[in-house]
């Protein structure tokens, strides 16, 4: 018998299987998220994410110096703020002499050419955890979102390259955008968490920044009022094109792995550049299997993300940027 067709000729060695392959991960593809605290020279280990710290400002720049020598060009900041600068009103958010604005510029007067992409939502700042002004016991959408455009524009004050909204308010992309106008600040990009769904997954970064919702109020804990149902997949376009037409520069979707699904659709819907958020809980998963000699660490890390970009991502949010970069760079 002859078999005219085999697809087995592409994959005969090594050499024809990178001649033919479809999808290839660099480190331009990789975003790291880090979460900062106050103090200097401190480290503190997140115990619920294997090789994650937070750590005060300078050794945050030591960590940016060190991954932008790796080629990796971006990160994503979250910080851990003192229980007394919490309010029901996020204004330690917005201080100019503020964690968050400190680090934005220190990190891009050490590293010029980084990408500063700082988280913008109120939880870190709320004493009751949630992404949103809480009055009546609910979420107040639009006093949210007028403090979420101070925050915003108090962050490109500071050096911001690219706004990053994670609250999953109602109109919060068009009013950030006109702020970061009106302030002249038509330069700086929103990147915006369009599809953000009220995931399990969430978990370990939760414990990192001290941020999950407090139980004494009447709000659902998961954050369901305002992150997206996870049995819904056709709302995800909805979200994606309302923040289109406001002014986003940039989707997420969040989380990555459990929905690539959504990830093709998005990338079939738009023609913008897609994110996609490794998330925390992905990311212990993965370490915790490691630690148990079930898996092979770095086969697992760069298949996963290979992964997250075949489905159609651009950038990848991801913990494990640096040790990937590390292994692309072999």
């Amino acid at each position: 018998m002859i078999i005219y067709s085999r697809n087995r000729r592409m994959r005969v060695n090594d050499s024809v299987r990178r001649l033919v392959r479809e999808t290839r991960l660099a480190t331009d593809d990789l975003v790291l998220p880090l979460f900062v605290m106050e103090g200097n020279n401190r480290e503190e280990p997140v115990t619920a994410m294997p090789g994650v710290f937070r750590r005060s400002i300078d050794l945050t720049v030591k960590e940016c110096k060190e991954i932008y020598e790796l080629g990796v060009k971006a990160v994503n900041l979250y910080m851990k703020v003192s229980e007394s600068l919490k309010d029901n009103t996020g204004k330690e958010a917005w201080n100019p002499d503020g964690l968050m604005q400190k680090t934005i510029k220190a990190i891009k007067d050490a590293v010029p050419g980084m990408i500063v992409m700082p988280d913008a939502a109120l939880d870190p700042y709320s004493i009751y955890g949630h992404d949103g002004i809480v009055r009546n016991g609910i979420i107040d959408n639009d006093a949210t979102i007028e403090a979420l455009a101070r925050m915003a524009v108090s962050q490109a004050e500071a050096g911001a390259d690219i706004i990053a909204p994670s609250d999953m308010m109602d109109g919060r992309i068009g009013v950030m955008r006109e702020a970061l106008e009106e302030s002249g600040f038509s330069n700086v990009g929103i990147l915006s968490y369009a599809a953000k769904y009220a995931s399990s997954f969430y978990g370990p970064f939760r414990f990192a920044l001290d941020s999950a919702p407090k139980a004494d109020i009447e709000i659902p804990e998961d954050k369901q009022t305002y992150q997206m149902d996870f049995h819904n997949s056709r709302e995800a376009l909805n979200e994606v094109y309302k923040d289109i037409d406001e002014g986003a520069d940039i989707i997420m979707i969040k989380p990555g792995l459990p929905y690539l699904d959504i990830v093709s659709k998005v990338r079939e819907a738009t023609d913008l550049p897609i994110a996609v958020y490794h998330v925390s809980g992905e990311y212990a998963m993965l370490k915790a299997a490691v630690q148990n000699g079930w898996l092979d660490n770095d086969k697992a890390v760069l298949e996963s993300l290979t992964c997250i970009k075949r489905a159609g991502a651009d950038m990848i949010f991801t913990y494990t940027a640096k040790e990937a970069a590390m292994l692309l760079n072999r």
